[in-house]
């Protein structure tokens, strides 16, 4: 886990990448109606748009709620660690894919006057998805190569 600002930064910009391509991912391949070669690449015009705005709804507002949350429910003296990675993950996918399918809506989906009924639609077809990526594969992944890299020897 970061251990400082400059840590925060380039851990945040990690998850980020690879929880926004495989989001972007995901939504492209819904639709299209199913996962298609083409969608991989398409996926970097969305991404150059959601990343940046990704990185400061997580950095500022959506990450530091989190971890305020996640220690009011993990108690990291008494709890596994790996309970408060948990509820942090848990919590900012919460916040973050309610968010990003705000953005979305606005930026994609072209809602008209169905704005909240295409939002919520995004954020129900958003979740499973993204919890799922995170716990299980952008989690693990990020923060094993973070930890690589970061490794205090």
């Amino acid at each position: 886990m970061p251990k400082n600002k400059f840590q925060e930064v380039i851990f945040t910009i990690m998850m980020v990448l690879v929880m926004v391509y495989a989001m972007i991912v995901y939504n492209i391949s819904l639709e299209v109606k199913g996962l298609q070669n083409f969608v991989f690449l398409a996926a970097f015009k969305e991404l150059i748009i959601m990343a940046p705005i990704a990185f400061v709804l997580d950095f500022f507002i959506v990450g530091p709620i989190a971890k305020k949350k996640a220690f009011a429910i993990v108690n990291p003296q008494k709890d596994n660690p790996f309970f408060l990675v948990l509820a942090i993950s848990a919590l900012s996918v919460v916040g973050m894919c309610t968010l990003m399918s705000l953005v979305a809506t606005i930026l994609f989906k072209h809602p008209g006057n169905q704005f909240v009924a295409v939002w919520i639609q995004t954020v129900v077809f958003n979740f499973p998805m993204a919890f799922c990526w995170q716990i299980f594969f952008a989690g693990p992944i990020v923060r094993g190569i973070f930890g690589k890299v970061f490794a205090e020897n």
